[in-house]
């Protein structure tokens, strides 16, 4: 059975309206291997794996698995066949437990003892790898235990055929490689997994195959030992494109916002921010490194007014009048009206960034709109700015009026960032802007940070790709354990000296300062 085909699309289409979301995809998914599928934000992904895990039907076409035509009419069918789907927004119920979420909804004749699920989910955790405590509440979980508990939960149903929908879009490094262990076990267990993705590095080190759809049409299925990052991008968006950052000297940087003695304490009482001071300039690229959860969330928030600051000074110099503004003595509105903006992509853009349920001119209304004068809200300068977005982002849409939650991932987060970087700031923050945005689209966001630059705004930009950091930014600041541990020219800069940086822990620093004072 081993290289068998265990599902195969044959023409399939599906529209929604207007929109043509496939056309006559055909494609085929075979017995113990990681087939990865690559596009474009918006062409048809998605879609294409939601007609197999049966949350969408198909218009036309006919799937087939293990050479048998089968109707899947629904998820329920769908698990009759052995195929699970694990979603890019997680559907959980916070207030369970792990065990509790897995055996939710499953139709079992007899009654079952959570004793009992605890210990299959125990035993599957085990033979693939997971960590897991089954009976841990879903609210107390980081963003890879929660998705480990949709893995186990299609797993726990029986499931041979695994859907994963950008399943490393909020994982950090060390994250990701222990899923990318877990895929691979599963792989050798025989089971087949798809993974929708455009994240082209790990594309190459971790799929057998590649299949490639742009505008919702299928272009080719490669074997990743053929492909190269040039070769899929070129396939991907239909023409041979440059991925170079053109970066260009700071504009006549001057001090913008000063950082002195930051100190933040959490709920726990640890200190998430120790000592951290630093000058960002206007005219420049700040770029700010760091392993994941070292602070650099916390440090934004804390400029931002979302963070209760402990002790330290956060000053604003206001380029109109040359006043030095005192941030942490104004409320988050405050700082806003100064042109200091935040654009944080969280990792649940729908619950924390957007309302799903507005459509995109309402969503550009939130950040401006506070109080009425009249009972009628004007919505022409909201709508100008949606048609903005739409347009220089390239957001796949019908039209500005389309509710955010049937745009794609990163279509929504396009929407987001657009929205932020549109707001004419002085100050512009901007942490993991490209997360779970295609190749193309990243340098989309990646030059408009640039002309933010040209336009004399101070930029701080936190980043996950070490490249491009270097390419990108003018200076970079390196956090580690909640302190600044270097600051470095991106220009004279290597990624294995940011790297050390990352990794220098308090104790370190103290070891080698120790060292020195006895030479």
């Amino acid at each position: 059975m081993e290289n068998s085909v265990a599902i195969e699309l044959k023409n399939i289409t599906k529209t929604f309206g207007k929109i043509v979301a496939n056309r006559n995809v055909s494609l085929d998914v075979r017995r113990g291997e990681i087939l990865s599928i690559l596009g474009e934000n918006g062409s048809g992904k998605t879609t294409l794996m939601n007609m197999i895990a049966g949350i969408y039907y198909p218009d036309s076409g006919e799937i087939y698995i293990d050479g048998k035509e089968v109707v899947i009419r629904s998820p329920k069918d769908a698990f009759g066949y052995g195929i699970g789907m694990i979603h890019q927004h997680f559907k959980l119920v916070d207030v369970f437990t792990a065990a509790e979420n897995i055996i939710l909804g499953l139709n079992e004749k007899r009654k079952y003892k959570l004793s009992d699920v605890a210990r299959r989910v125990s035993e599957i955790a085990s033979r693939y790898g997971f960590e897991l405590d089954p009976m841990k509440k879903i609210y107390e979980m980081s963003v890879s235990e929660k998705q480990t508990v949709e893995i186990i939960k299609v797993l726990y149903r029986g499931a041979d055929i695994l859907i994963l929908d950008e399943p490393t879009a909020v994982l950090t490094p060390q994250e990701t490689s222990k899923l990318f262990a877990v895929l691979r076990r599963m792989r050798e267990d025989g089971k087949s997994i798809v993974i929708i993705t455009h994240k082209l590095h790990e594309v190459l080190s971790l799929s057998d195959r590649v299949s490639v759809l742009r505008k919702g049409e299928y272009i080719c299925t490669v074997d990743t030992c053929d492909a190269t990052v040039s070769s899929l991008t070129e396939a991907m968006v239909g023409k041979k494109i440059t991925l170079n950052i053109d970066r260009c000297d700071p504009v006549d940087p001057t001090d913008r916002l000063i950082i002195k003695d930051l100190e933040c304490i959490n709920r726990e009482g640890t200190k998430i921010l120790d000592d951290v001071s630093f000058t960002a300039r206007s005219g420049e690229i700040l770029g700010i490194a760091g392993i994941a959860g070292s602070g650099q969330r916390e440090l934004l928030e804390a400029i931002a007014g979302l963070q209760h600051v402990e002790s330290g000074q956060i000053s604003y110099i206001d380029p109109s009048t040359g006043a030095e503004e005192n941030l942490r003595d104004k409320t988050p509105i405050q700082i806003r009206q100064l042109g200091v903006r935040l654009s944080f992509v969280p990792e649940d853009r729908l619950g924390m960034g957007l309302v799903g349920n507005m459509d995109i001119v309402d969503n550009m209304m939130l950040r401006s709109y506070r109080k009425g004068n009249s009972a009628f809200l004007r919505r022409k300068e909201p709508r100008d700015l949606a048609n903005e977005i739409i347009k220089s982002l390239e957001v796949v849409t019908p039209g500005p009026n389309t509710p955010v939650r049937r745009l794609s991932g990163g279509n929504v987060q396009k929407v987001l960032v657009g929205r932020e970087i549109a707001s004419t700031p002085t100050v512009l923050m901007a942490a993991y802007p490209v997360r779970g945005l295609d190749i193309n689209s990243s340098y989309l966001i990646y030059n408009l940070l640039n002309e933010q630059k040209k336009n004399g705004v101070a930029v701080i930009f936190v980043g996950e790709d070490l490249d491009v950091l270097i390419e990108l930014s003018d200076r970079i600041l390196v956090i580690g354990s909640g302190r600044v541990t270097g600051l470095v020219d991106a220009r004279n800069t290597t990624k294995e000296e940011i790297g050390l940086l990352m990794t220098k822990t308090p104790e370190i620093e103290q070891s080698e300062n120790e060292g020195g004072e006895g030479e």
